[in-house]
């Protein structure tokens, strides 16, 4: 059974529907997206392109869109979708405790 630091994010209510936002944890930027269906999902919140913080760009249904240079990415999976992309963004595993996000980090 693998140990999981879930750790403390945000409330339910700081992440609008089909929107991101940023979270700093330990010197890493990571990304927190509020799907339609009402799902939180987490990602690395930098570009694999340029390293540019996803949470300034586009979410759009299960995507995210890096401001910079329009790569896409499936914010569920991680894959590279389109755009000037093509490695993957990691995943983190996400949960609710009430009405607090929490993410499986590190």
């Amino acid at each position: 059974m693998t140990n999981r630091n879930w750790v403390d994010v945000c409330n339910v209510s700081d992440v609008d529907e089909e929107d991101v936002i940023r979270f700093d944890y330990q010197g890493r930027v990571y990304a927190i997206y509020h799907s339609p269906s009402g799902e939180f999902f987490a990602t690395d919140g930098l570009c694999t392109h340029e390293q540019v913080a996803l949470a300034d760009g586009l979410v759009m249904n299960d995507i995210i869109e890096c401001p910079k240079h329009n790569g896409r990415f499936n914010y569920r999976t991680g894959q590279a979708v389109g755009g000037s992309v093509c490695k993957n963004l990691a995943i983190y595993p996400v949960r609710l405790s009430g009405d607090r996000v929490q993410a499986a980090i590190g």
